[in-house]
């Protein structure tokens, strides 16, 4: 006979979630959930095993192991344990919102968000499923649907210190930066070292840090309490800060402190990279021509260093009344990866042994992945940089697609690199030298790639742009397949959501004063010698 488990009457009912198991059973699966969320999947596996052999059927352990299996990308295995102890707590909002997570992993965004706002309207008194609904809206670019989810859950809880944080970045994406500031300064007074609301202040690049501001980051930062994320933030903000206020060697410093803290979390390794870009190179020397070479022409790819204009040259594209900017996309990167885990090798050793269509299924899956970009337009632009290591592949698996290659003058887009805290780890921008290694790597493949094939490829000078934005954007138009129009030269005033860094500065008119560089001097010499540019004079 199945066991009837009692069902929780409030999501954060601990008591009622484990309840028929036993004290020594409860502290496992609490374990199984401490490595899942710092990512030991083994020792968790082996954790909710044991458990699943004494419990088959208690819906937290179903629960717990169908966040295993999404963690593990394991994403039929995950619906069906989820499912399962839906099948005891139907209305259960914590197992609607993993069986949410599992879903968008696996790219079904539509049936994801019905599950997160099930969840809600279930518990609506819940803050933590509004900030779950918000937080999952914004990555998805749902920003202003985001913004709502989570007003309400910093009504409901004004002490969500991460809730108050993302609202602040929702409003920025969608320009509403005195609102932004506002929820910045909330957390902030909440949290006096938060650096997330630091961070959030910081790439509001346009709005100067004040002094004030710049005195309160120095006396958080000689606190011995502050968590290592949150310094590594505050250092960051404390760079821009005392830039903002003319004091380039303290901006130098504070910019060198925070980007060795981080790097110590992570190393890069130049020598790795330049292995693996050589290896992508050399694997899509020999793709097989494309079936149809249309397909993709719906995407236009904007690549480059990050840093130098690409969230420019979208808003540019964006502004233009046939494409969607959908921003910084994950979906190239992850239908390699899904390969990857199909074929059981890490790419690009398995791109020698596919054929013709391979390239084309992996084609399709990238378009219906994104297909949600095209709903409204009949194009999109996808700006992630970093795509910029699949420009060769993307000949035989988007044959139709444009790729946009954005290049800034490379000590100034080294040096705003070298400015900007990055979250994906290990990452190239942490030291001047790495980041003149990765520029060479990068610019290396890409001029290959672009000789190769300069009907797919267009390299867009960003100087070129201040220099004469009408006839560059004219070009950039008809190198897409686009027809001029005058609205691409008026982009500051498109209505979109912005979600990078930049968010600000491309909402104003061009401006021709963006270099930084000459300011720090000899300061950038490690950088000026990795790009074999002359030495700063003494």
């Amino acid at each position: 006979m199945p066991v009837s488990w009692p069902r929780p009457e409030h999501p954060t009912d601990l008591a009622t979630r484990t309840a028929g198991l036993a004290p020594t059973q409860i502290q496992v699966l609490e374990a199984a959930a401490r490595s899942i969320r710092d990512g030991a999947l083994a020792p968790a596996e082996q954790a909710l095993g044991a458990m699943l052999a004494q419990a088959p059927e208690h819906p937290e352990v179903l629960r717990m192991l169908g966040i295993l299996h999404t963690r593990g990308r394991q994403y039929d295995a995950a619906r069906e344990a989820l499912a399962q102890a839906l099948q005891h707590w139907p209305d259960d909002p914590l197992a609607l919102t993993d069986l949410g997570n599992a879903e968008q992993a696996a790219g079904d965004v539509e049936t994801a968000l019905a599950y997160w706002r099930r969840a809600c309207a279930l518990a609506p008194d819940y803050p933590m499923g509004w900030f779950n609904l918000g937080r999952n809206l914004q990555v998805l670019g749902f920003t202003e649907s985001a913004v709502e989810a989570l007003e309400r859950a910093c009504t409901l809880e004004p002490a969500l210190l991460p809730a108050q944080v993302l609202l602040g970045d929702s409003l920025v994406h969608l320009g509403r930066f005195d609102e932004a500031d506002r929820r910045y300064r909330a957390a902030l007074a909440l949290h006096p070292a938060c650096g997330d609301a630091w961070r959030g202040l910081a790439n509001m690049k346009t709005r100067p840090l004040s002094e004030a501001d710049r005195a309160q980051l120095s006396t958080q930062l000689k606190r011995t309490d502050v968590a290592e994320p949150d310094r590594i933030a505050m250092g960051f903000a404390l760079g821009k800060a005392s830039e903002d206020q003319g004091r380039y060697e303290e901006a130098f410093a504070a910019l060198s402190d925070a980007n060795a803290r981080q790097r110590r979390l992570a190393p890069w390794h130049a020598g790795g990279f330049h292995g693996f870009v050589e290896s992508v190179v050399a694997a899509g020397a020999k793709l097989p021509p494309p079936p149809d070479p249309a397909l993709g022409e719906e995407a236009i790819f904007i690549v480059g260093l990050p840093r130098s204009g690409s969230t420019l040259f979208e808003q540019i594209l964006a502004a233009h009344p046939q494409v969607e900017g959908a921003s910084e996309l994950p979906d190239l990167g992850e239908v390699l990866v899904e390969e990857s885990a199909r074929r059981g090798q890490p790419f690009p050793q398995w791109v020698p042994s596919t054929g013709a269509q391979d390239w084309q299924r992996l084609g399709r899956r990238y378009l219906e992945r994104t297909a949600r970009w095209r709903r409204q337009r009949p194009r999109f632009t996808d700006k992630l940089p970093e795509n910029w290591l699949y420009a060769g592949v993307l000949g035989a698996m988007l044959p139709g697609a444009r790729i946009v290659d954005v290049r800034r003058d490379a000590l100034e887009a080294g040096w705003s690199c070298f400015k900007q805290q990055f979250y994906r780890l290990p990452h190239f921008a942490c030291t001047l030298t790495d980041i003149a290694a990765y520029v060479r790597d990068y610019e290396a493949a890409m001029d290959r790639w672009q000789t190769a094939a300069p009907a797919r490829i267009r390299r867009q000078p960003y100087e070129a742009l201040l220099a004469d934005p009408e006839a560059e954007i004219r070009a950039l138009l008809a190198f897409c397949g686009l027809p001029f129009d005058p609205a691409c030269l008026d982009f500051h005033r498109a209505e979109r959501a912005i979600r990078t860094p930049s968010a600000a500065q491309v909402r104003q008119p061009l401006s021709r004063d963006t270099a930084r560089a000459e300011r720090y001097g000899r300061l950038l010499d490690p950088l000026r010698l990795g790009l074999g540019r002359a030495l700063a004079p003494r």
